[in-house]
């Protein structure tokens, strides 16, 4: 059976403008795209015709930091952040299915609150048992132990064997990305940020250890010193990078090629903007998020003139953050870093693809790639907020499956 989407104008994925084209899809790939109103030149047998009624169709979002076990969503908020077991899974399928209700059909996770729960819920989602994004999945966010030296501790262990030990035990759960916390984090610890939690000699034997292994490095590096450290030892993908000096840019730069960085903004935004109840006290949160903002106000559309990878994904699943949120950091990119709308559906879309290592199949509307589609009422390519309204989102199509159907769709004539 093959869908026939006509009367939409598409948005490719490559940051070009929206254009009519009928889109063909056969099984889980795009088979054909033809411009303005042609028509496939044979019908087939099954034939389905969806009628974009004059939105747009675009290619699914990809959601680059993605926290699926963090627990609070749009329909559930949870006061508290580590939840029992079957609790936390619970809300782990929930955040998933939110997320490709959200229009989100492939997510990067930084780092999960269980060991093997992402990869459980990767193969769920792979099999069709439950819906969600297509997942690379991660395994606790690992960081070191303040003091001791080859303590043989899997999650916490100082030293290289130590890291060596965590990089193989990573392999044994089957996960995709390592995340390594290679700074810290002001919003838990004033000050932290411009700490280095591990040795040039600790992340060497973890990149070595994990490239051997074909896995993935995922690392939240605030301070200049911690990106350096990232860059060097061949993270794929740098979170935050909020202090990056002129020696930290031009190393990015050199590493364009391979490598992604992607703020955060939405969890700093979402900061500043919480109100929270008299009991939770949020103001040192809030003073460490101020120069953040500042600061990569400065710093992204340098990244971007320089032509490095920048990817939005902000942090979500806080009660004050939560996932299904996520395409406010589309907005945030326009608004904060002054990137077109255009130029922030291709970062969430194409470079997305990229990060996931499927570039040659996944983020584009083009013959050959799989079949993850949204149509949108309205042109997003105007108005990038659109997206944050679900029931704009008229349909949903993952991998040629409809997650959400339109209202048009009917058997061709």
């Amino acid at each position: 059976m093959r869908y026939i989407i006509s009367n939409a104008s598409v948005f490719d994925g490559t940051g070009a403008a929206p254009a009519p084209a009928t889109v063909v899809v056969k099984g889980e790939r795009i088979a054909e795209v033809l411009p303005g109103s042609a028509w496939p030149a044979a019908s087939e047998a099954g034939d389905r015709v969806i009628d974009g009624n004059g939105g747009t169709l675009m290619p699914g979002l990809i959601e680059s930091h993605a926290h699926l076990t963090w627990p609070s969503s749009i329909e559930k908020i949870y006061h508290q952040f580590v939840l029992p077991p079957e609790e936390m899974k619970v809300a782990a399928w929930r955040n998933a299915r939110v997320l490709l209700d959200s229009g989100f059909t492939s997510a990067y996770s930084a780092g999960a609150l269980g060991e093997t729960i992402e990869v459980e819920l990767r193969t769920e989602i792979a099999a069709g048992r439950t819906p969600g994004p297509r997942l690379k999945a991660s395994t606790i966010e690992r960081s070191p132990q303040s003091a001791g030296v080859d303590t043989g501790d899997v999650q916490h262990g100082r030293g290289a064997a130590a890291m060596r030990a965590f990089i193989a035990h990573c392999r044994q759960l089957g996960i995709d990305s390592v995340k390594l916390l290679i700074s810290g984090e002001d919003a838990l610890l004033p000050g932290s940020s411009q700490h280095i939690l591990y040795s040039e000699e600790e992340l060497a034997a973890a990149a070595e250890a994990a490239h051997a292994a074909g896995l993935w490095i995922a690392a939240h590096t605030q301070a200049a010193e911690a990106i350096k450290r990232a860059v060097r030892i061949g993270v794929r993908i740098l979170y935050h990078c909020s202090y990056a000096d002129a020696e930290a840019l031009d190393l990015l730069e050199a590493n364009k090629d391979r490598l992604f960085v992607a703020p955060a903004i939405g969890v700093i935004v979402a900061t500043l903007e919480a109100a929270p109840p008299p009991h939770i006290d949020m103001r040192s949160m809030k003073e460490m998020a101020k120069p953040v903002i500042e600061n990569t106000r400065r710093l992204i559309p340098e990244l971007k003139r320089r032509g490095v990878r920048v990817l939005p994904g902000g942090d979500y699943g806080f009660p004050f953050n939560p996932n299904g949120t996520n395409a406010r950091d589309l907005q945030h990119f326009v608004e904060l870093y002054g990137y077109t709308p255009g130029e922030a559906l291709m970062a969430a879309t194409k470079l997305g693809g990229e990060l996931l290592g499927m570039g040659h199949e996944l983020g584009l509307v083009k013959p050959g790639y799989l079949a993850d589609l949204l149509l949108i009422d309205g042109d997003p390519t105007r108005d990038v907020r659109l997206l944050q309204e679900r029931a704009r989102i008229s349909m949903i199509m993952q991998g040629g499956r409809l997650h959400k159907a339109p209202q048009r769709i009917s058997a061709a004539a």
